[in-house]
Parts: structure tokens; sequence; C-alpha cells
């Protein structure tokens, strides 16, 4: 069993407002020469400062990992529909402070070998989906839908010229979860064996999934679909939910 990597202290090297809903922190200093290669697109554990006897931890994607430093993007909507920690450390950080950083985790990438591919997500899930999007060969094709809070919200984001990229206003991120479901399910269905992944809001995600899983028939090996927040929760409590819900649907 691979143990798990011990928290390191990483400095704040810059920040800059990506969009004006989407921030980059950029972390680094010596301990990104312990920090593993090639984890873009995986996760880390941000353990914010706080009051309590247990700092906020915060999970988020690494957009993009350098030889110097891992870019984090936060979507600045409130910490996940609360505005909590996360959000508020992000806009007020400034270059020379220090936190501690756990993992990295995981990424969940685009398997090869699919006829087309369905990206689906919001903008939590945006640096993840931007990453996924840049790996995939010049030759793929698909349809990538990807929800933002205004126009001024769209990133230039590489991708194969056969894959066509879809932005969906919504100034209400985690409401009219309906809205999103509705445009998923207007796209033409390509021909072919098809790859699934979609993160997004909870609601929004049990949408897509009894779509996809139900009336696509889209099993596991054809499907990635998770919930990266819950509107008026925190972390800790939507993980809470997510357990339950994903016991449900396994029982």
């Amino acid at each position: 069993m691979n143990k798990r990597p011990e928290p390191k202290r990483f400095e704040v090297i810059s920040t800059a407002q990506i969009t004006p809903n989407m921030r980059r922190v950029s972390l680094g200093g010596p301990a990104m020469a312990q920090f593993p290669l090639q984890q873009d697109g995986g996760y880390v554990k941000l353990m914010l400062p706080g009051t309590g006897e247990k700092p906020p931890v915060r999970t988020y994607t690494i957009r993009r990992q350098t030889s110097d430093a891992l870019d984090i993007d936060f979507a600045l909507h409130g910490d996940h529909g609360s505005g909590g920690p996360a959000v508020s450390w992000a806009q007020t950080v400034k270059p020379g402070e220090t936190i501690t950083v756990g993992g990295p985790g995981p990424a969940k990438p685009l398997p090869p070998g699919a006829d087309w591919y369905l990206v689906l997500g919001d903008m939590t899930a945006l640096p993840a989906i931007a990453v996924n999007l840049e790996a995939l060969p010049a030759d793929a094709v698909g349809d990538a839908v990807i929800e933002i809070q205004s126009e001024a919200d769209r990133q230039d984001l590489p991708h194969p010229e056969g894959v066509t990229l879809h932005w969906l206003i919504n100034p209400e991120p985690g409401h009219h979860p309906q809205k999103f479901e509705t445009f998923v399910r207007a796209l033409p269905w390509r021909n072919g064996r098809v790859y699934a992944w979609c993160a997004a809001e909870f609601e929004t995600m049990r949408r897509v999934r009894s779509y996809l899983r139900q009336e696509r028939g889209l099993g596991p090996d054809k499907l990635y679909i998770s919930s990266y927040w819950k509107q008026g929760l925190g972390e800790d409590q939507h993980r809470v939910v997510k357990r339950a819900d994903a016991e449900t649907v396994a029982g």
C-alpha cells in the first residue's frame, strides 16, 4: 500500500484574476522539490487558515504544474455556495504567505479509444475539464458543455478541432439545475462508442447521471460522474451527502 504523502508547506508565488469569477493562486517554494511530477488534473487538499482547533480543508484541482509552481484556480461564487474560507483566502492572500498542502490525489482523465467524448461541468470543474481537453489527441471529436456565470468567464481552452465547446450562462451557480440538464439532452447523440465525463453541483450531477445511466445506458466503463459541491453546504457536509447518495445508487 502506498503511504500517503505528508502535507507540505507551500509559498504563494503569485495571484491573478483569470476571469471575473475565476482567480488563480500559484504555489511554489522549496516544497516543489518533493512534489511528484506531471500532476496536472490531480487534486490537492488546502489546509486553510482558521480560528478553530481543526483548520478548514478544501479540495482543489491542479490546473497546471510547472517546474516551480502549482496553479490552482478558484471559482468565486462563494465557497461552494456559502462564501466560505477557500474563496476568502484566494481573494485576499498575498505573495509570500504560506499554506499547508496535502496530496496529490489522482486525476480523472479521459481514457483513450472512444469514438467521441461528452465532457460536462461547471466552473468548479473547469480546471479539470481544461486539463482533459488539452490531453485529447488532435483527431478527437465530441462536445464539452461548461456552465459559467457570465460571458466574460469564457476561457480560451486548447482543444481538438473536432470537439465543440458550448458555454452555458448561469448567473446563479447551484440554482436552476434543470437548465443544464435540458441543454445536455438537446445535444445530438453521436454514433459510436462514447465516453462521458461530468463534474458539477450535486443536483445537476444527479439529473445528468439519470439521463446518461438510465436513458443512454452508460455504465462505469463509459462514464465518470461526480458532484464537486452542493449548494448551501460546505465540503464536509457535502461529503456526507455524496457518500449517502453513492450508497443509495449502489444499492
